[in-house]
């Protein structure tokens, strides 16, 4: 079984591009003409959404080393340490839903300092692969369309980034104990 899923792993983005091409050149679509037509938009969206993104970055950036993200884990931490939610992923699950690449970078310390095989670091994992970086799709995606007001979108990804997190203490909890 490990052997056909790194075969088709190996394989897949390969197939894909001789794929791709291939069909769209017997639908008589001009593939390159239209890649690069399609590259000329996707430059002109990155450029319309920087300010969104580096906003968001400096934003993330100044709670984080403010002390405003520690100060807010403490006055949390009655409710979270209820739930049974160890104090150590906190700022994941704060950071998750603004950045992944600052998701990433609390997860990486969690899994350095306790290690993947942990309670902590397996907890972490699962936040990590259970909830959505929220304000980075809603700004790029949001922001590409011309979308400002994100009504219902909004509250609909925070609560299922809510009931990741939990569902991910659940079972965690059930399946490795605590």
């Amino acid at each position: 079984m490990t052997n056909i899923v790194q075969y088709v792993s190996t394989w897949t983005i390969p197939f894909l591009l001789i794929v791709i091409p291939l069909i769209g050149l017997w639908r008589r679509i001009p593939v390159y003409e239209s890649f690069v037509e399609g590259a000329k938009a996707g430059f002109s969206t990155a450029v319309r959404i920087i300010p969104y993104l580096v906003a968001m970055f400096v934003a993330i950036r100044v709670f984080q080393y403010s002390g405003a993200m520690q100060w807010f884990i403490h006055l949390i931490s009655p409710v979270t340490a209820w739930l049974g939610i160890p104090e150590e992923v906190i700022p994941l699950a704060f950071v998750r839903p603004l950045s992944g690449s600052g998701a990433l970078g609390i997860l990486a310390s969690i899994l350095e300092t306790y290690g993947p095989d942990s309670f902590i670091g397996r907890l972490a994992s699962t936040i990590q692969g259970s909830t959505e970086t929220t304000f980075y799709v809603l700004t790029v995606y949001f922001g590409a369309v011309g979308v400002r007001r994100v009504r219902h979108a909004l509250p609909a990804s925070l609560a299922s980034d809510i009931f990741g997190l939990l569902a991910s203490i659940y079972i965690v909890t059930r399946v490795f104990g605590h």
